[in-house]
């Protein structure tokens, strides 16, 4: 029995069909490019070319194959799509939406920080525990959902909300 993919659909893999030559039982193509994914073997085969793929595939031990041939079309695939950066502009790009979310979540625990030391501020009067200037008080007592039942409560202010947003809503700078 053909150890290749390709043997059960008597067809050649995508690469020796590519390659316009025949498939053979023991070809080192075939259980990583099936006959129905032509393209993963055609990006591939312009990046790297059929030899240099055979070289990698001849020198990885077989458990590791799959992975390097993933490897390897993804690169090829970026590279495509990005001839000069490839996989690490997408990289980049993933970093830098990293760091922006990374201060918008530092930004997000400062305030509630901030919200929580305002929460901690003693109580003087009745009518202060409402309003207290300019800001509005809600707390789990009043329907606020400010503590879900613990008493605690914080204080905001509406007017400040978004005063840090650009017009989109989204945070002003350089992020």
């Amino acid at each position: 029995m053909m150890a290749s993919s390709s043997s059960y659909s008597n067809s050649p893999c995508a690469a020796c069909k590519f390659l316009r030559r025949k498939c053979m039982p023991d070809c080192i193509f075939a259980p990583y490019f099936p006959p129905e994914e032509p393209q993963k073997f055609a990006n591939v085969h312009k990046i790297f070319g059929a030899s240099n793929v055979s070289k990698i595939l001849n020198e990885v031990q077989p458990y590791q194959r799959e992975d390097a041939v993933n490897s390897l079309a993804y690169e090829a695939e970026a590279r495509i799509k990005d001839p000069v950066y490839g996989c690490v502009g997408a990289i980049s790009v993933l970093q830098r939406q990293v760091l922006k979310l990374q201060k918008e979540l530092d930004a997000t625990n400062a305030d509630l920080i901030r919200y929580s030391t305002c929460s901690e501020m003693p109580n003087s009067s009745s009518s202060s525990a409402h309003h207290h200037g300019g800001r509005s008080k809600m707390s789990s007592d009043d329907g606020g959902g400010g503590g879900g039942g613990s008493g605690l409560s914080f204080y905001y202010s509406s007017a400040n909300w978004n005063n840090d947003h650009s017009e989109n809503g989204y945070p002003r700078g350089d992020i």
